[in-house]
């Protein structure tokens, strides 16, 4: 058996059993004990479990507050060249299975502060709130909890500073259902937050956010991530991360052969530069509007838009319509999936339980009409809940699917 053969191995059995014994080890592998602590000692140097007396347990939650030294001989340039082309196989499920897979989702983590309201105030006015949370947020921890509650295996990279809110956010992550998580910290950035009104008359809501640390990921803080990276089906990104930190896990991802999903908020035009590296993309109507030039205000607009999109470079595109549904567009035909009846409690969020559903359905190896369904279903769900990261159960979205047979 080769070297980081067995290593994988090593790092597959911790993953399924959590600790490990170098005797154990040694006996299963048929080496020598030291040749399993050196392994073991290589391992833990990358992060990727952590020694204790007599062997090793799993490290799925890291909190990583030095800055990772840049290895002198090592970039995303040569990390790419030296990595090649991999294809990973997928296998589709029948719709009425578990939905599992891995995911790797690189995004950000803030702080939210909600203020209920009866209407958004106008120019100028004050307006008295009906209460007010503080809670987590960020788009990229939403879509993690979203697919993690969708049944897939999630790890979640995100960065805050070293203030009050980093341990805040290392005790969320650690409490949620999110399979493993690196949590990296800055020394001169705060943590990220946004400052959110939802209406009461509709459950609208207004979102102004400050990125703070999320805007400051290094190319070595991305080079860390590559042996997660290299064991997911599925990579998910969005735009609340610096545009290099994005665009060069993106390309890390396409040359491991792992698929693409990005989720283009909040818009901007450096997306142009690397769009081209996503299978999936997934725009609101706003969105799909400033991409495509073509203002989404119905059905045969928003399939304008589609194509506009498509013809910059990505595969796939999915534009959600909000009360309207989804469009699916890819392979130059459209298929339209309407929303679920709910009620509205709280849109916050709601693109990023679509968006989270949707990668996880795809990373089980769904096909992509159903997933795009499911993503809808669990939406409908979702703003039917208040706050962001309060998200429905796969279980709970089955049974909503079983009461709407027709959909």
């Amino acid at each position: 058996m080769f070297l980081e053969e067995r290593r994988e191995r090593i790092l597959t059995f911790l993953d399924k059993n959590e600790r490990a014994t170098v005797n154990q080890l040694a006996l299963m592998f048929s080496v020598s004990k030291e040749t399993i602590r050196y392994d073991l000692r290589v391992l833990a140097q990358k992060s990727l479990l952590l020694r204790c007396h007599g062997g090793a347990q799993v490290l799925r939650k890291t909190l990583q507050s030095d800055l990772i030294t840049p290895s002198p001989d090592m970039d995303i340039a040569s990390l790419l060249k030296k990595i090649g082309k991999k294809k990973k196989r997928t296998s589709l499920l029948s719709n009425s299975q578990t939905v599992q897979g891995n995911v790797c989702i690189l995004g950000s983590f803030n702080v939210d502060i909600v203020a209920k309201v009866e209407r958004f105030p106008k120019g100028g006015e004050s307006l008295m709130a009906i209460n007010s949370t503080l809670g987590p947020g960020g788009k990229g921890a939403n879509q993690a909890m979203a697919a993690s509650n969708a049944g897939a295996k999630v790890h979640f990279v995100c960065k805050t500073g070293k203030d009050q809110f980093s341990q805040f956010a290392y005790r969320h992550l650690s409490d949620s259902a999110i399979h493993s998580f690196t949590l990296y910290q800055s020394d001169e950035a705060s943590t990220g937050n946004a400052v959110i009104y939802v209406s009461q008359q509709d459950g609208e809501n207004m979102i102004a956010i400050y990125p703070g640390a999320n805007k400051t990921i290094t190319e070595s803080e991305i080079i860390a991530i590559s042996e997660q990276l290299k064991k997911s089906d599925v990579l998910l990104v969005q735009l609340e991360n610096n545009f290099d930190a994005t665009f060069n896990v993106m390309r890390l991802a396409n040359a491991l052969g792992v698929k693409i999903i990005l989720n283009p908020a909040p818009y901007s035009h450096e997306i142009l530069q690397f769009i081209e590296l996503a299978n999936i993309i997934t725009p609101n109507e706003t969105e799909a509007s400033l991409f495509s030039g073509i203002e989404v205000t119905d059905m045969t607009s928003a399939q304008n838009a589609a194509r506009e999109i498509a013809h910059k470079g990505v595969q796939t595109v999915i534009i959600t319509l909000g009360s309207n549904g989804a469009l699916l567009y890819e392979n130059s035909q459209f298929q339209h999936i309407p929303a679920l009846p709910a009620v509205a409690v709280d849109t916050t969020g709601a693109g990023d339980a679509f968006t989270g559903a949707l990668t996880a359905a795809i990373a089980s190896g769904q096909n992509l009409g159903w997933a795009v369904k499911y993503a809808t279903a669990f939406a409908s769900l979702a703003v039917e809940r208040e706050g962001a990261s309060n998200m429905p159960t796969h279980q709970q979205v089955m049974h909503r699917l079983s009461l709407n047979a027709d959909f």
